[in-house]
């Protein structure tokens, strides 16, 4: 299998997963760029998989669906909100496409009926939506941080090798916030060049590698003291809960503006 990232609007990527002449995409917020590579590549789109409702995610999946009629995937919990799904998941459930099985993970926070889809192997395969963010993690339009810090964990206890492909290319204004809460950790200035390197010869950053955020993400960091010591310090007030210190980053994090 291949995966393929299809630019759409200002940062998104719609990713395509391609077998042979089979593919399927995911989170198809505008439908005009996956057709044109559909179209270009000769593939034959075998379904649509959907994270959450957002309108950046899912604006394309009637156009798409008409030019090309499949199974529409997407969360029970918010299908009410998404026009055009045929198949509603919960946690816990497994479907197959182009011959890869992948489990449905709830994620609630960004919103509350937000699913990730993960495929074991070797590297594993997360489509995480606005989830996780490599050097960051979605706003909490919805959910609770408790929510949100809980889904990042389940995310977190995957193998290391898992490749996540999340939907925006936010990752330079992601490290930068990374630096500034934990700026003695060398593994993000050693990754702020690799890119910076690749955004400057148009390439996107992404998948990046759970090992890596592990290393680098603030927000699957709140149990290393540095970082739960900088949280408290902006928030000047002691931080006694890991679930305490992702909150008071993640509003930390909605007011940054890197210099």
């Amino acid at each position: 299998m291949r995966i393929h990232a299809i630019p759409a609007f200002v940062d998104n990527y719609l990713w395509t997963l391609v077998d042979g002449e089979r593919a399927v995409v995911v989170d198809p917020g505008d439908a005009a760029p996956a057709i044109a590579f559909l179209d270009a590549s000769r593939l034959k789109l075998q379904a649509i998989l959907i994270t959450h409702h957002h309108p950046d995610h899912v604006g394309g999946v009637q156009r798409l669906t008409e030019h090309h009629p499949v199974p529409v995937y997407g969360p029970r919990g918010e299908a009410q909100a998404i026009r055009g799904i045929t198949h509603v998941l919960d946690d816990g459930e497994r479907i197959e496409v182009l011959g890869r099985r992948f489990e449905v993970i709830a994620v609630p926070g960004h919103t509350l009926g937000h699913i990730a889809y993960y495929a074991a192997g070797r590297p594993g395969i997360l489509l995480c939506g606005d989830t996780l963010f490599s050097a960051g993690c979605g706003r909490l339009f919805e959910g609770t941080p408790a929510q949100m810090h809980h889904s990042l964990q389940r995310l977190a206890a995957l193998p290391e090798d898992t490749e996540i492909y999340c939907t925006h290319e936010y990752t330079l204004a992601n490290l930068a916030f990374a630096r500034t809460v934990e700026p003695g950790n060398p593994a993000l200035a050693a990754h702020a060049r690799r890119v910076r390197e690749l955004r400057d010869a148009g390439r996107p950053s992404l998948p990046s590698r759970l090992a890596l955020e592990r290393e680098i993400n603030p927000f699957l960091r709140t149990d290393v003291p540095a970082v739960r010591d900088a949280a408290a310090r902006w928030a000047g007030a002691a931080l006694p809960t890991a679930v305490d210190t992702f909150a008071a980053l993640r509003r930390w994090k909605d007011g940054f503006k890197a210099t």
